[in-house]
């Protein structure tokens, strides 16, 4: 299972960032409207950036940034025992956020992210052989105390998990076969889309296959 607290089965950046990709085009297959979506992913968030994130509709999300420096990771799990909420005034857990590489400073000060509720944050330069996240302490007899187990486990790159996520979350029946197509990066096409219990055309699909950056057949 991956946790901040093991982080040895997360993908490295240029993995993550075709999972993240592919597991966007998923969600866009078989759900019509962005905002109901768990992933999604801007393959132009900037001219030197991408950025993957995940929202479940309860308040808790993940955003991801990619650049030619690594990838950048930060979440928010509204319930965790490290939550900001768990004192007035909001206060981020002691030591989450001292260590960021400078390279990562822009997204640190991204709007977007806010992250003055970030549970967990981890990076991993190019240069890294592994992942990395400040060496904060973290709560006693604690499975999960900042999120990061139950967001980041589903990032494992195993199809099984994507099939199980995908049929519980929008309770539908998806083969993992199809799964397989889709996170081995196959271009989008008509046929690929028959494989899912999907009603949505072609042509709104390759939209948001191109906003993702996920490879379509031509």
């Amino acid at each position: 299972m991956i946790s901040t607290r093991d982080l040895t089965g997360l993908p490295k950046p240029d993995a993550l960032l075709r999972l993240l990709q592919a597991l966007a085009l998923l969600d866009a297959i078989l759900e019509a409207e962005w905002e109901y979506r768990y992933y999604s992913f801007n393959a132009k968030w900037s001219d030197t950036e991408q950025m993957g994130s995940m929202r479940n509709g309860s308040g808790d999300d993940f955003f991801a940034v990619f650049d030619a420096s690594g990838c950048f990771l930060r979440g928010f799990d509204h319930e965790s025992t490290m939550t900001p909420w768990r004192e007035t005034p909001p206060k981020i857990w002691p030591g989450l956020l001292e260590t960021v590489p400078l390279q990562f400073k822009k997204s640190l000060n991204e709007p977007a992210f806010h992250m003055e509720d970030t549970t967990f944050c981890i990076w991993c330069l190019a240069s890294d052989s592994e992942w990395s996240h400040d060496p904060i302490e973290f709560p006693e007899n604690e499975e999960d105390p900042d999120g990061s187990l139950w967001m980041l486990s589903e990032l494992d790159g195993n199809p099984v998990s994507s099939q199980s996520f995908a049929e519980e979350y929008f309770e539908l029946t998806v083969e993992e076969k199809a799964i397989s197509r889709v996170l081995a990066h196959e271009p989008l096409s008509t046929e690929l889309l028959t494989a899912f219990p999907s009603s949505r055309k072609i042509q709104d699909i390759m939209t948001d296959a191109e906003e993702i950056g996920y490879p379509i057949k031509r």
